[in-house]
This record gives structure tokens, C-alpha cells and sequence, in this order.
């Protein structure tokens, strides 16, 4: 059967000032009703049940998620002790469903992405599901047509096709690719056999499990002792004490790499991980002067920026243009939208000066 991991930790820093230690973007609404983390969720309910439904968050934000999402199962909820990358998270992930069920094949999301038309996000999971039962062995990814040349995201070089599921082509995998040069991306845009890495995975969670054992057995094994003492009176003690050895690492570079068997199914979906404040833009409508307004606003002379404010906050603008103006509760945000991909940089400042941290 399936099961659904779904991966809430980060501190989605490009996203400050909105998106704060206490509250990361992931449990923040961008467009619609529903926060980032419960799209996600809503977006497999179809196909997964909410008790074959995992997610896996810092301890600081488990009761925030199990406050999003009543249809859980609060021990379903799981909130590290510490962030330790992808790696470690997946692997616990896989370690518990597996603990569950032997032969459960596993579909691991993040929680930030805005995937849309849901129904053809579906036909992928069926496909990648089906193609996982056709190899068992292999680890599969979504890879997503890139529809511009991107420096920020990492590649997929797909190889030969070996099937054809719900309409949905599966290809092997040549290499990843690091974030490349804008030449680069652009020879990748053309060239057609590159994909973005979205980072969403199907697999047999002893699949990774083996491989996590063969490429990382130091990780693998703090994993295991976790497992094994999962359910058990031991369960806390156990994950705090050994979660801290865990090696921090992203299971792109920890198992994805070295995998012998990695397959690709090519997303017939679009798809946008809602990396900064620019992705505002992507999925809300702009004014006459090209301007995306999340916001109590009136402007004179204020083209192509980015406005978003607290309901009862006016921001006036005059004479600007390429502005991401944001406030959010005590703290505000102006920069140039050529600049957008550096906040993160300005999160780095306030963590660094003591008198500024209470800001984060």
C-alpha cells in the first residue's frame, strides 16, 4: 500500500519577515485558504489516508502542525529534535512506515511546493506507483520540465525510457546536477533531457533503507536504533539521544548519487517550490502597473513590485518601481527584486547580533 511522507522542516528564510522561527513558511498561506502544509496534505488525500499519512517537522512546530491538520493522527506527527538535513528525516520516515508495513511502497513531498492541476499531480503518483511495483529496486524522483533556465534548482539528466504509466513516461537516470551556470541552464532548457529536481521521491521504504545502509551505515545505523525503539516506552529518550548523531546530510548527496538504480517520471504538472517572495507573483494576479498586492496599499507611481502587509498596516508607496516591500508584525522588509534570492543573507545579520535576534 501507500504511504505519504511529508517533509515540514526548514526555516524558510527567503521568506522573512512573514515566515519566522515560531512560524516558517510552510505553515503560511500564499494564495487560497490553506497553509503550504495542508495543500500538501490535501493534494494526496485521494490516494493515501490519513492514517497511512506521515509528517515530519521540528519538535518547536509539532503542535502547530497537529493543530493545521486534525484528520492525523497526532503520533503520526513527528517533530525532531534537531534539523539534520533531508537525509536523516527520510530515513526516519522510511524506518517507521517500514516498522508498519514490510511492503509499503513510500511517496516522500516536501511541504512548500504549489503543484497544480492536482489531478495531474495524481496520475503521476499513480504511474510512479506503478512503476516502483514494476522495480522494486530502484529509487524514483519527479522530474519537472524546466520552462526557463534556472540557476537555483538542481538537474536531472534522464537516460532511456523504461515505460509508460497512465500516460506518465519513466526514464532512467544518467546523473544529477548541481545548480549550474546561466549558460549551462540555458544549453539544459534547450537540450530537452534535463530536468528540474523537485525533490519528491517513490520508493520501497526497505529500498532506501538498504541503500542508506550501503552509502551511509553510520547514519543508517542511528536510524535503526531509533526504529527499533519507535512505539516503545523507550520511543522519546531514544530519538532525542541518538537523533543528535545523526550525520547531517541531504539525501540527494547521502543516497541519490550513488544509487545504482534511479528512475525519473516526467511530471505532467506544473510546479513552483515557492523559494521566495518573487513566487508571489507566479500564483496571484498583478494590477495595471504590474504589481502584486497582498496588502493594505495605495500607491502613486509604483510599477512591478511586490506589496504585502498585515490587514490593518498601510504601506503607501510613490515613485517606486522593483520593490519587495514587506511588513509583517514588528519587522519590515525593502529590497530591490533583483536582490530577492540575498533575505536570506539578511536572517544570517539578525542571527549574528544579538540585540536584532528577537526579530527572527
Amino acid at each position: 500500500m501507500l504511504h505519504a511522507m511529508i517533509m515540514a522542516g526548514g526555516g524558510g528564510t527567503r521568506f522573512w519577515p512573514r515566515s519566522r522561527a515560531e512560524r516558517p513558511k510552510q505553515f503560511l498561506t500564499f494564495s487560497g485558504h490553506r497553509t503550504l502544509l495542508q495543500a500538501t496534505v490535501d493534494r494526496i488525500a485521494a490516494q493515501v489516508p490519513p492514517e497511512r499519512t506521515w509528517v515530519i517537522t521540528g519538535a518547536a512546530h509539532r503542535e502547530e502542525a497537529i493543530r493545521q491538520l486534525p484528520e492525523l493522527p497526532a503520533d503520526h506527527i513527528v517533530g525532531e529534535p534537531m534539523g539534520r538535513d533531508t537525509a536523516p528525516c527520510v530515513g526516519l520516515g522510511a524506518a517507521i512506515i517500514n516498522k508498519y508495513d514490510p511492503d509499503a511502497t513510500q511517496i516522500v513531498m516536501p511541504a512548500d511546493h504549489v503543484i497544480e492541476p492536482e489531478q495531474e499531480f495524481s496520475r503521476a503518483v499513480h504511474a510512479a506507483e506503478q512503476v516502483i511495483n514494476d522495480f522494486p529496486n530502484a529509487l524514483l524522483t519527479f522530474g519537472i520540465p524546466p520552462t526557463f533556465p534556472s540557476t537555483g534548482y538542481g538537474y536531472i539528466h534522464r537516460g532511456e525510457t523504461v515505460g509508460t504509466r497512465q500516460g506518465v513516461v519513466a526514464s532512467k537516470v544518467k546523473k544529477f546536477v548541481e545548480k549550474p551556470s546561466s549558460e549551462t541552464a540555458e544549453k539544459f532548457l534547450v537540450g530537452g533531457d534535463h530536468f528540474w529536481n523537485s525533490g519528491i521521491f517513490v520508493w520501497k521504504p526497505r529500498t532506501i533503507l538498504g541503500e542508506l545502509a550501503r552509502q551511509k551505515p553510520g547514519l543508517y545505523a542511528v536510524i535503526d536504533r531509533i526504529a527499533a525503539a519507535w512505539g516503545t516506552p523507550k520511543q522519546d529518550e531514544v530519538f532525542q539521544g541518538e537523533y543528535a548523531n545523526a550525520e547531517k546530510i541531504s539525501i540527494d548527496f547521502a543516497v541519490m548519487q550513488g544509487a545504482p538504480e534511479v528512475l525519473v517520471v516526467h511530471a505532467p504538472y506544473k510546479w513552483d517550490d515557492v523559494g521566495n517572495w518573487l513566487a508571489l507573483e507566479r500564483h496571484n494576479p498583478q494590477d495595471s502597473d504590474g504589481n502584486t498586492i497582498q496588502a493594505l496599499h495605495t500607491g502613486i507611481d509604483t510599477k512591478n513590485c511586490v506589496i504585502v502587509s498585515d490587514a490593518n498596516h498601510l504601506i503607501a508607496t510613490l515613485g517606486v518601481k522593483d520593490l519587495i516591500i514587506v511588513q509583517d508584525g514588528d519587522a519590515t522588509l525593502i529590497a530591490d527584486r533583483s536582490h530577492e534570492a540575498a533575505v536570506k543573507h539578511i536572517v544570517d545579520r539578525l542571527k549574528a547580533t544579538k540585540e536584532l535576534g528577537k526579530f527572527l
